[in-house]
């Protein structure tokens, strides 16, 4: 199997073997398995646990808890992680969201709409921390370690001293740790039980008392209520390509509507990166994340028309809006309910924060994971358990009416979007960029995607 670069600077680390000798750098190949991430500890993490036996899932939570500290900026314990897998013994793609959601009051939710949510963060901008609960119960439904093993790395990290919260951060992974061993039990039995205390037992208290202190929303309630849901990955297929992407609770989906709109040209016969070439996919993409931001919400709340906007008949029309000369300055939202190219009340841009790493592992046994662990700055941190947070309560809003507008429980639709793609049921590609804004990384996930594409066809 072979990774490149994808997108943007980050480290591969590959153990052809994974009993030989390691080699850092931009390209590498090999039959054991793979990891990527941006720091090369992160890598190393991930190795160490394939190394020993252990899956692509067990890799990717090693990994990512090591991102976690050496990331910190990009990514933090308390924040969120949309998590792809493919399942080699299943030969399906599944999406785990481990990203919280808003607090449950009413009354905090009226707040929202008579303040406004804080635009440069803060304590009332925290959703449940989604994290914790998706390492554990990632390893608890796909892994095949205990959370013990998959937290050693990032321990040895914590103990070798460096920011101020090390310690306490150190201190609470081993409270996990020893939820997870005070009892006999199955392996699955015992990683519920290190989840528990984070989020009912001993620790949940503490974070409560940090958000009452702080002047945040959440409560143990909250935290009580929040669950790593496992749903089913939206896909089009593309010149031979099955493109696979979490729902709408991400912006993953104006993926794959830019790439039914982009079906009908011959890019190949543009030349590569020529100015027709990057003009047509730019303005694809403008098409794409205008319907993103107009009807892209927590489908557990709204009812996105998935069907029609990934339908071919859908992307047809919205490729005539292209005009080959001249570069749109507008939103141009369509409508795929009415099967109308653009919609009758015109779209908004509506950019999210941003701070992102990136996580993708293959194992052995052609499992996949793809996975965009992230964390927007300003930080808060609960001091005494070394708990940073972040605030992606600010990729909602208080539109009245609009699918993404802040509602008790609800997720933020966020930008982070990782990828699988297979062909004939088999996976060929995996890749994990940051989201964010339209004028940034989302282009480079999508000319990485259409890059090897057009290579390879």
């Amino acid at each position: 199997m072979k990774f490149l670069r994808l997108g943007w600077a980050i480290s591969l680390l590959v153990s052809s073997s994974l009993h030989g000798a390691e080699h850092l750098g931009w390209h590498a190949s090999g039959k054991g398995g793979a990891v990527v991430a941006e720091n090369p500890k992160a890598v190393a993490a991930g190795i160490e646990l394939l190394e020993k036996g252990g899956n692509a899932v067990d890799a990717a939570v090693a990994t990512m808890l090591v991102a976690s500290i050496m990331d910190y900026g990009m990514f933090c314990i308390g924040a969120e992680v949309p998590f792809m897998i493919y399942d080699a013994k299943k030969k399906e793609v599944k999406t785990l969201s481990g990203l919280g959601g808003a607090p449950l009051s009413k009354d905090s939710i009226r707040w929202y709409y008579e303040h406004a949510i804080p635009e440069e963060g803060g304590i009332k901008a925290v959703p449940v921390p989604g994290a914790v609960g998706l390492f554990i119960d990632s390893l608890s439904v796909y892994g095949t370690v205990d959370f013990a093993s998959v937290v050693a790395p990032a321990l040895r990290i914590l103990e070798g001293g460096g920011e101020g919260w090390y310690d306490a951060l150190a201190e609470t992974f081993r409270k996990l740790v020893e939820a997870e061993r005070a009892r006999e039990g199955t392996r699955v039995q015992n990683l519920q039980k290190a989840r528990a205390r984070f989020y009912t037992g001993d620790i949940a208290d503490e974070l409560v008392a940090y958000y009452k202190k702080a002047g945040g929303f959440l409560t143990k309630a909250d935290l009580a209520a929040h669950r790593t849901l496992i749903e089913e990955p939206v896909m089009v297929e593309y010149r031979g390509y099955e493109v696979y992407k979490c729902g709408a609770w991400t912006q993953g989906p104006y993926l794959c509507q830019t790439l039914q709109i982009l079906e009908g040209f011959d890019l190949k016969k543009m030349g590569h990166l020529s100015a027709d070439y990057i003009h047509v996919l730019v303005e694809a993409l403008k098409l794409g994340l205008a319907d993103r931001d107009y009807y892209y919400g927590d489908p557990r709340f709204v009812s996105v028309p998935m069907k029609q906007l990934l339908s071919q008949t859908y992307g047809d029309l919205r490729r005539g809006l292209i005009d080959m000369g001249k570069a749109s300055l507008e939103v141009r939202p369509g409508n795929p309910v009415a099967m109308k190219a653009l919609a009758d009340q015109p779209g908004k841009y509506r950019p999210g924060p941003g701070g992102t790493t990136t996580c993708v592992v293959a194992d052995k046994w052609g499992n996949f994971v793809s996975a965009t662990p992230s964390g927007n700055n300003p930080y808060n941190i609960c001091g005494t358990l070394g708990v940073a947070h972040g605030n992606r309560l600010r990729s909602l809003n208080t539109t009245p009416g609009h699918p993404n507008r802040i509602e008790a429980g609800k997720r933020p639709r966020i930008t982070l979007t990782p990828t699988l793609v297979l062909k004939d049921r088999a996976p060929v590609m995996a890749i994990s960029v940051a989201g964010g804004r339209p004028a940034g990384p989302d282009n480079l996930e999508l000319s990485a995607e259409c890059d090897r594409i057009w290579n390879e066809s």
